[in-house]
């Protein structure tokens, strides 16, 4: 092959399509857990959270909600994967060989949020929300009936019997734990103009890569709860009716309902007898299909 400017965009665009094509075949899984945000700036400030409106008789003057202060700010990253292809390899026709790295960049890129989102998600049992408490935590301070309180979004197993950690998650509404806040997309782009390129010139290699720009953070507490007891029929009926209980500021049920079971992939199994099976131990199984179940990798 001929190397010109013509070829090599020829060549851009067939490595462009390929990389689409793996970015379109794989399927998110973060969307069960975080909302997304778009944002304009390099990073965001979110001072309503920590606010849950709830209706009431309108009686006299309306009764103004004011955003709490929280200052919990989400701050963008910058992210990128970059390959290399051997201008050789494309003199001697040999590109098809690259296609399958092309199309794994692609789905590298559409996986990305899962790793952040899941990987934080993770964190949680130390990484601290907006009220200043880790997000999983005993002791999230709310106002009810004019006192604080302190509410649990956690089951702990007891010494000696922990194992890997599960989450009930309410994805129901427009509201998620977690926030995947959006800067710039991912996108491919291209280091490829023939013989102009210091690198083309130096190593005799045209560079491809993707990058964008985001990051997670912690939304609502409320929307999740964990354990590391171990994942049993009583302890999943214990975390979902304490979920379910919850009260909000104003003393009125929030009414949150779990949605998802979320996972590691080694409770895949007591998950899905859990929630699918038709009877459990000989008894009727009052929890099938209650919520979807999720096994994450990103979760091991």
């Amino acid at each position: 092959m001929i190397i010109n400017g013509e070829t090599i965009a020829k060549v851009s665009r067939g490595f462009r399509a390929i990389y689409n094509e793996g970015a379109a075949a794989y399927t998110p899984e973060w969307p069960t857990v975080a909302m997304e945000v778009t944002s304009t700036t390099a990073a965001e400030e979110y001072a309503w959270l920590g606010n849950w409106p709830r209706m009431r008789e309108w009686l006299g003057d309306r009764v103004l909600t004011q955003l709490k202060a929280h200052g919990f700010t989400i701050r963008n990253r910058d992210f990128e994967a970059t390959v290399t292809v051997p201008r050789n390899a494309i003199e001697d026709d040999r590109i098809g060989l690259f296609s399958p790295m092309m199309r794994e960049l692609g789905t590298s890129a559409a996986q990305h949020p899962d790793e952040l989102v899941f990987d934080l998600l993770a964190a949680g049992w130390t990484r601290s929300c907006y009220d200043g408490q880790p997000f999983f935590d005993e002791d999230h301070p709310v106002i009810v009936d004019g006192t604080e309180i302190s509410v649990s979004n956690v089951l702990r197993g007891s010494a000696g019997n922990t194992g890997p950690a599960w989450y009930l998650v309410a994805a129901g509404g427009a509201m998620r734990p977690i926030i995947y806040q959006r800067r710039r997309p991912y996108q491919f782009v291209a280091k490829a103009d023939s013989q102009s390129s210091d690198h083309v010139f130096m190593r005799a290699e045209y560079v491809y890569g993707v990058d964008g720009r985001g990051s997670a953070g912690f939304g609502l507490w409320q929307l999740c709860f964990g354990s590391n007891a171990p994942l049993t029929r009583e302890n999943f009926e214990a975390l979902y009716a304490r979920m379910r209980a919850q009260k909000g500021d104003n003393g009125r049920a929030l009414n949150i309902r779990p949605t998802h079971l979320i996972v590691p992939p080694a409770l895949r199994g007591t998950a899905a007898t859990l929630i699918k099976a038709e009877t459990i131990d000989g008894t009727t199984n009052t929890n099938r299909d209650v919520v979807q179940v999720v096994d994450s990798a990103w979760l091991s």
